[in-house]
């Protein structure tokens, strides 16, 4: 009998995590950013929760534009650093998918240095391009959020 008792009463420390939790440790995060280095753009899609979305990302040269009609970007810088150039035009854009604008470059805007630990959000509809200086690399976390 008290061993039933004390199996029930350590059940409750047995419970499942919450359906849609998930945690990203720093190590894993690591381990995801080195799988992807050597890449010149790796992209690793980490988990899709129907409004949001999460990616690593590792860039090792500068990407094109990227304009996201109906996503918002938040991205926090895990390793190395760049200049994110946003806001402006998008320089002969080109749609890539539903709501996906691609170009050359970005016409006007600001150019912000980002490095380690930085948080950067970028609304929808947007235009971006993480600019790298040769020989220079960047791993970024990004969370895609559907715009209101």
């Amino acid at each position: 009998m008290k061993k039933t008792l004390a199996l029930l009463l350590a059940l409750p420390l047995v419970a499942a995590a919450p359906a849609g939790f998930v945690y990203w440790s720093a190590a894993g995060l690591k381990s995801i950013e080195q799988g992807l280095a050597g890449k010149k753009t790796g992209i690793q899609q980490l988990e899709n929760f129907g409004n949001h979305s999460t990616m690593m990302v590792h860039r090792e040269v500068s990407g094109e534009v990227e304009l996201h009609q109906k996503m918002v970007d938040v991205m926090m810088i895990e390793n190395g650093s760049a200049t994110l150039a946003v806001g402006g035009e998008v320089v002969n854009g080109r749609t890539t998918a539903p709501g996906e604008i691609r170009g050359a470059s970005i016409n006007g805007g600001i150019k912000q240095k980002v490095a380690v630990g930085d948080i950067i959000h970028i609304p929808a509809n947007t235009p971006h391009q993480v600019l790298l200086d040769p020989g220079k690399q960047i791993s970024y976390f990004v969370v895609k959020v559907a715009a209101k």
